[in-house]
Parts: C-alpha cells; sequence; structure tokens
C-alpha cells in the first residue's frame, strides 16, 4: 500500500491542464469550475448546503495553500483555496474544516437547533446549549454541562463553540454520528470519509451530470494535517479537477478511500 500510495501522489503532482474547466477570474465553485463537455451542474435549492458550497468565496487563482502558522503546504494537490481563515493554532484539520463548513452555513440560516456535533467519547454536543449559557467542562474521558456562562448567538459565542469541536471532535467521532449513503444517490454537501486516528474526509463540493447517459462526476475539497487552508483537490482525470463519480475505491492526491465511503450529515 505504501507503494502505491506514492505513485498516486507522483501521479497528481505531474502537470494537468486545467484551461478547459477553469476559469481563473470565478470568485466562487459555480464562476470558476467549468463542467466537463456534456455535462451540466445538478440542480440545488438557492437555500441548501450545496449552495452556499457552490457559492463560497474562493482566494485568487494560484494562490498557495497555507497552514495555520503561515507557512505554504510542501505539496502541490490543490487547484483553487477557500477563503476561510485559520486560527492561528493547529485545530482546523480535515473533519474541522468539514464540520465548519456545515456549521458556519448553518448558522448563516439561523438553524441553531441543528448545529450540533459528537465528540470522540460519544457525546452530542448541540451549540443552543452553549447559547443558553453553558460549557462542556473535560476531565480525562469524562464530559459534563456546566452553567454560568456568556450567553446568547452571538460570532463570539459560536466561535468558541466551533473551537472546542475542533479540539474533542474528529474523523472518528464524524463517522460515528454521519450516515451511510449510496454513490447512487451522492449531493453536494456529502463527504467520504475513513473515521480513524489518523483518518480523512473529503467534501463533495460540486457535482454535473451528463444528461443523456447519466454518469455523474464532482469536484472535492479538503483540509489536511496540520491545520491548513481548506482547498480544492486535482484530480488526476483528464478532466481534472473533475472526478467521475464511481461505486469504487477513490483516489485523491493525498488518500484512498475504499469503496462504500461515502456519508452524509445525519438530520
Amino acid at each position: 500500500m505504501k507503494k502505491l500510495y506514492f505513485i498516486i501522489l507522483l501521479s497528481f503532482s505531474i502537470g494537468v491542464s486545467y484551461s478547459q474547466q477553469v476559469v481563473k477570474s470565478g470568485k466562487n465553485i459555480a464562476t470558476r469550475f467549468v463542467p466537463p463537455e456534456n455535462f451540466e451542474r445538478v440542480k440545488v435549492d438557492e437555500k441548501s448546503f450545496g449552495a452556499f458550497l457552490r457559492q463560497f468565496s474562493l482566494k485568487e487563482y494560484g494562490s498557495a495553500v497555507l497552514l495555520y502558522n503561515g507557512e505554504k503546504k510542501g505539496r502541490n494537490v490543490h487547484v483553487s483555496v477557500f477563503d476561510m481563515p485559520l486560527l492561528k493554532v493547529d485545530l482546523i484539520q480535515c473533519a474541522d474544516a468539514v464540520i465548519k463548513l456545515r456549521a458556519e452555513y448553518l448558522y448563516e440560516q439561523k438553524r441553531y437547533s441543528e448545529i450540533k456535533f459528537n465528540i470522540t467519547n460519544g457525546m452530542t454536543v448541540p451549540f443552543s446549549r452553549y447559547a443558553d449559557g453553558e460549557r462542556v467542562i473535560v476531565s480525562g474521558n469524562k464530559t459534563e454541562w456546566k452553567g454560568g456562562y456568556r450567553r446568547g448567538y452571538s460570532r463570539d459565542v459560536f466561535e468558541e463553540y466551533l473551537k472546542f469541536i475542533y479540539m474533542y471532535a474528529g474523523t472518528y467521532s464524524l463517522s460515528q454520528e454521519a450516515k451511510k449513503k449510496s454513490v447512487a444517490d451522492i449531493e453536494i454537501g456529502d463527504f467520504f470519509i475513513y473515521g480513524a486516528s489518523p483518518g480523512h474526509v473529503v467534501l463533495v463540493l460540486d457535482i454535473a451530470q451528463n444528461p443523456k447517459t447519466g454518469q455523474k462526476v464532482m469536484l472535492l475539497g479538503q483540509s489536511y494535517m496540520p491545520s491548513q487552508e481548506f482547498h480544492v483537490l486535482k484530480s488526476g482525470e483528464k478532466i481534472s479537477p473533475w472526478y467521475t463519480v464511481e461505486d469504487e475505491i477513490l483516489y485523491t492526491p493525498e488518500w484512498i478511500f475504499e469503496k462504500g465511503s461515502l456519508m452524509e450529515f445525519a438530520e
């Protein structure tokens, strides 16, 4: 597996032409990335998570992926970078970035009661309890709620909540709370995940479909270790950065996902 993994990394690092699939002046997924020939973007509700991801701001084309300490990521595996600031500590890694995007979407929609994530010991932590002035106190593997803290749905309280989640959640907890999904039913906002320590997750950022054949392609994004900016991945296919949607092993620049790795956020 190590030898195969090296070959995959090498194949993704060689020059791939994006001339037909990338509009460098585009400011988001919807305007920067052109579906392959004969493919059309799938329709999504304007208030959906899929629409949120398509419209999320991207940094200027050609931007490097930066680590939490300001250094550049060593491997060139990306084609664009999300304009989503990091903390100056090594907290927002792969699962944390996916959680953050989901939480930011729900927060923007004021769907505060739906913002809840599990931490590694299995405890569900709702943002609504933070808004009510409660906080989780951690002692070893034991956790308990304690009241008397700052209340409200302000950005400060929300950021405090997210920082706690970054510290105590990860790919394992995300894989335990999420729901398995068939690739045939894939939607924007689903994710491929290997829940372990270490594990990894990549988020489905967009989907296009050939109306005649039914074949689908997708864009994928990730953060990684150490904490680094969320970025749109290259693919090793001729239609890069698009990936063909298949019910098979998924090869990405820095991880191999086994068949059956697709999941979705539980409602």
